[in-house]
């Protein structure tokens, strides 16, 4: 199998770095094909701008943006790793989706009916957040996170989730409560 983890966090010692090699040691052991796109490091321009905007509506995309729809297309599972920062995706991340995911790779329109085209590929999305599982279902966040992205942005163009995983409280979390999502993320990845 084929993967491709889209990676956005800038801090290497960061707990997303972590669930990052982690998996990346389970492909690895398992044989699978794995390619990493890691956001900041690439330096990755996430303004979607004029240009980019009208190449798409005749179907051409930049060089930058081609380049991360190949492996896009090359990948059998998809595994965004990013922190939620204010509610959402970081900038780059953001801009990540909105340049790469463009009209007429991601999803088109069929007489004015929306149609996801990244179908049959199989996604995982871990998120790391400051805020408490608790506060974030009080105040509805937690259905706003899932449905902004699982719907507003990845089953939309098709793909589908196999687990989002949100971790909580993520900048307190002691040595045990990391070494237990460490192992929740082992034992998805190793099915």
């Amino acid at each position: 199998m084929k993967h491709l983890i889209i990676y956005a966090h800038p801090k290497d010692g960061s707990l997303n770095h972590h669930f990052m090699q982690t998996i990346k040691k389970i492909l690895h052991s398992k044989d699978q094909e794995i390619e990493i796109r890691d956001l900041y490091q690439l330096n990755f321009n996430p303004t979607l701008s004029l240009e980019d905007i009208n190449g798409q509506r005749m179907g051409k995309v930049a060089d930058d943006v081609q380049q991360e729809q190949d492996y896009i297309s090359w990948a059998d599972h998809i595994t965004f790793i990013y922190p939620i920062w204010w509610t959402g995706m970081p900038a780059i991340m953001k801009g990540f989706i909105d340049r790469v995911f463009s009209y007429g790779f991601a999803y088109r329109y069929d007489q004015g009916i929306q149609k996801g085209l990244l179908t049959g590929k199989q996604t995982t999305v871990i998120n790391t957040h400051g805020k408490s599982k608790a506060e974030y279902e009080s105040t509805g966040m937690d259905k706003a996170l899932s449905l902004t992205s699982d719907k507003g942005v990845f089953t939309y163009c098709g793909l589908e989730i196999n687990q989002h995983f949100f971790f909580d409280k993520a900048d307190k979390a002691s040595s045990e409560v990391i070494e237990e999502w460490t192992n929740q993320v082992k034992k998805h990845f190793s099915k």
